[in-house]
């Protein structure tokens, strides 16, 4: 192709990949589909040459469309289907394995929808054999379409299944035993890792050796992710434009110095060494996975060495439009990836800061060259961080100063000598010793810069203008010819507006109520000017995971947390809360095992804060021989004329003997044991009448819940309903003369959510 087309090579894909993405999940023809081919019919009527673009386009169209094809369909939603699979990747997860299948062929039950169309699944294997990559299987699954929970500023679990092409979750089953149908073949990468595992060197040092030098990164433990992300160096561990342009810069020294030796007359002219250079590139992002990073920084390498071969000299801003295009085209879903953008909002930074100037001479020049470009792009980089993850690593700019040439200029060439020299055992095993010094230098560097500087995640209210502010701080500063009050006032801006931004503030007399989409479980936050509360803590799941990990950042404090009663779905959080959070007070009834030291809650306590008035309407006071269900706190709140009632997991029998201390009408009801029919009775539902309920409940639960009886039960009395499965978290306020107004965080399509739960 050449390089004039670029341009419209990129735009072309761009577009396609738009217009599939606004078409949605049915992966069906919608209306942005329809108008698109319109506008490609028109475009060829006027100019017939626009059909090769509009091919690039159709092309990502298609290809994204049967992403949305390959997913599960709802119809086989939580049933088993027979699978032969290759296990892509194998990741432990405390006594369970994590697996990435390759599915090969897939067989559901008789009148059901097919899944012949699955590709690639993410699944939990529990007490099973241990798995290995490029092992092939056949067993059964239990999967669920993509989904995840949908909580405010938290990370879109459902979005990143897509992004990654996986289209469906879920776990193998133990009945029938899975089979093992054929051992991993032979892969350089399986051998390579066996290598690294039978070098005497720590364990931190083998798993950064796996990082960097082969693309794994599950090796990384979560300590070793928290200290990157605190200190904005995760670029320097996976596999990108770094490392494949250190093996494509020292492949082509290699092959020019040979060139040079055996024809010393002619070697500039030779055009073997770009190619050899070239080969080596793929070679290894081929040894690194082939996983969109790396796939990302072999197509950049390639385009920067067919520029800098000169046999064909584009403009720059060619070689990064082409480089685009090509990444588009193969991995259409790679737009929706984060690391594309910031990857090329670097590389296009770069590129406008440094056109028109010249090369750096001698070591000082290049130090200073180095300084200036990290400085210059600290702040558009951290603007764009920000917006994509919400967060801020303060001490980035000056870490990744000394960072880069440690890490590119020691520990990656190092990393690579090792393997390279790896078949003379003393001296692969001391270069890889040398490497171990040198992390050891750069671990101690980035767990003082960490704490010295902690990762900071602003306020919701904040991340907007303060992305804002630092990328006209990077404008002011990179742009050439711009005056200096401008630079000093940007400068100024940034260091500010973290102190003078108002935020949202809330008057008294007004609490804001969140029902978190934590699956099937509850957990409700409250707050008011002055004082947050929480009525639960959410699960904590087979594998140890809890929901609350994602809410919020560590440190966050809270005034008072309630825990309804004991069980899992309602009390799983607490270690999380424990471990990265601060609380002041914990309620919870009396006689449950809870490993904090609670105040009982018990009918007819009553206090306030910031003019909100909480009331517990049960227990009843001392020991009881309740179940822990019927022990549940239930708790009103009072806002002026709005009431808000959650009442645990009490029974429809403990409901009517609570039932005239209600203050009615309800403006909101947390329907009791996630919408069960062993609560929400006739005579509860007759009396409150509330104008809104929500049920937390996980999102096409094995309960079923909300059951149909108690869905219809408040619908016959013209309740709003909602619900966490479907809707994500609900946000609302209670305010004095204000209407109540229930947001959900996913919006789906028309007033009839799935499971037959109508809003209103």
């Amino acid at each position: 192709m050449p390089f004039g087309m670029a341009i419209p090579a990129a735009l072309a894909a761009l577009l396609g990949a738009t217009i599939a993405g606004l078409s949605g999940v049915t992966g069906v023809m919608s209306p942005s589909v329809g108008i698109g081919l319109l506008g490609a019919l028109l475009l060829t009527t006027w100019r017939a040459k626009a059909a090769f673009w509009l091919l690039l386009g159709g092309w990502v169209v298609v290809g994204i469309h049967q992403e949305w094809g390959s997913r599960l369909p709802e119809g086989l939603n939580g049933e088993d289907v027979v699978v032969e699979a290759r296990v892509l990747s194998a990741t432990p997860l405390g006594d369970a394995q994590r697996l990435l299948l390759a599915i090969r062929t897939c067989e559901g039950p008789k009148h059901r929808p097919a899944c012949d169309a699955l590709n690639k699944v993410r699944v939990t294997a529990y007490n099973a054999p241990t798995y290995y990559a490029g092992e092939q299987w056949r067993m059964t699954l239990r999967l669920r379409p993509p989904g995840g929970f949908s909580n405010p500023g938290t990370f879109d679990f459902e979005q990143w299944l897509w992004r990654e092409g996986i289209h469906a979750t879920g776990y193998v089953r133990q009945e029938p035993a899975p089979t093992q149908l054929a051992t991993a073949g032979f892969s350089v990468r399986k051998l390579a890792l066996d290598v690294l595992e039978r070098q005497s060197l720590g364990e931190r040092t083998r798993r950064w050796l796996a990082a960097l030098t082969l693309g794994e990164g599950s090796q990384l433990t979560q300590d070793d992710w928290s200290l990157l992300n605190a200190t904005g160096t995760t670029h320097l561990v996976v596999i990108s434009g770094l490392h494949v342009g250190l093996v494509a810069g020292f492949a082509l020294l290699l092959a020019k110095l040979i060139a040079r030796l055996t024809m010393p007359l002619n070697w500039r002219m030779c055009v073997w060494p770009w190619w050899v250079a070239a080969l080596v590139t793929i070679g290894y992002a081929y040894l690194a996975g082939m996983e969109p990073p790396a796939m990302r920084a072999m197509v950049m390498t390639l385009v920067g060495l067919w520029v800098l071969s000169g046999r064909h000299s584009p403009a720059t801003w060619q070689a990064w439009w082409l480089a685009l295009a090509v990444i588009l085209l193969l991995d259409p879903l790679s737009l929706w990836r984060p690391g594309l953008w910031l990857s090329f909002v670097a590389v296009a930074w770069l590129i406008i800061i440094w056109q028109g100037r010249t090369r750096p001479k001698g070591v000082k020049g290049w130090c200073w060259a180095l300084l200036r470009s990290q400085l210059l792009l600290a702040p558009l980089m951290a603007a764009a961080v920000l917006i994509a993850f919400g967060r801020i690593a303060p001490g980035a700019p000056i870490v990744n100063v000394i960072a880069v040439p440690w890490v590119s200029s020691i520990m990656v060439p190092l990393a690579l000598l090792g393997w390279i020299f790896s078949p003379l055992p003393w001296l692969g095993t001391g270069m890889w010793w040398l490497f171990e010094q040198a992390l050891s230098v750069f671990y101690v560097f980035l767990t003082v810069t960490s704490e010295r500087w902690p990762l900071w995640e602003p306020d919701h209210a904040l991340v907007y203008p303060l992305s804002g502010a630092l990328l006209l701080l990077a404008l002011c500063w990179g742009l050439p010819g711009v005056v200096s009050w401008l630079k000093v006032g940007a400068t100024f801006l940034v260091v500010s507006l973290a102190w003078w931004l108002p935020l949202e503030q809330m008057p008294k007399g007004t609490l804001r109520v969140t029902v978190h989409d934590v699956g099937q479980g509850q957990l409700i936050e409250l707050r008011s000017q002055q004082y947050r509360l929480l009525y639960d803590t959410g699960p904590r799941f087979q594998a140890g995971f809890m929901p609350l990990q994602t809410l919020w950042s560590p440190g966050q404090r809270f005034d008072e947390v309630i825990v309804s009663h004991a069980d899992s779905d309602h009390a799983g959080g607490i270690g999380a809360l424990l471990e990265s959070h601060a609380v002041t007070h914990w309620r919870a009834p009396l006689d449950e095992t809870l490993p904090v030291t609670a105040t009982p809650c018990e009918r007819g306590q009553q206090w306030q804060r910031d003019g909100i008035t909480y009331r517990f309407l049960w227990p009843p006071a001392g020991s009881n021989d309740y179940s822990a269900n019927d022990r549940s706190c239930v708790l009103e709140v009072s806002a002026g004329e709005h009431r808000l009632l959650i009442t645990g997991d009490v029974s429809r029998d403990i409901e009517r003997r609570f039932l005239k201390d209600i203050d009615v009408p309800l403006s909101v009801l947390v329907a009791g044991h996630h919408g069960s029919r062993t609560s929400s009775g006739v005579q509860f539902v007759q009396h409150t009448t509330p104008l809104h309920v929500i049920f937390s409940a996980g999102r096409n639960n094995a309960f079923q819940h909300p059951v149909d009886d108690v869905v219809r039960r408040f619908r016959a009395y013209k309740s709003c309903l909602w619900s966490t499965g479907h809707d994500g978290a609900l946000r609302f306020w209670l305010q004095k003369d204000h209407p109540v107004s229930i947001t959900p965080m996913r919006w789906p399509s028309g007033s009839v959510q799935h499971g037959g739960v109508k809003r209103c």
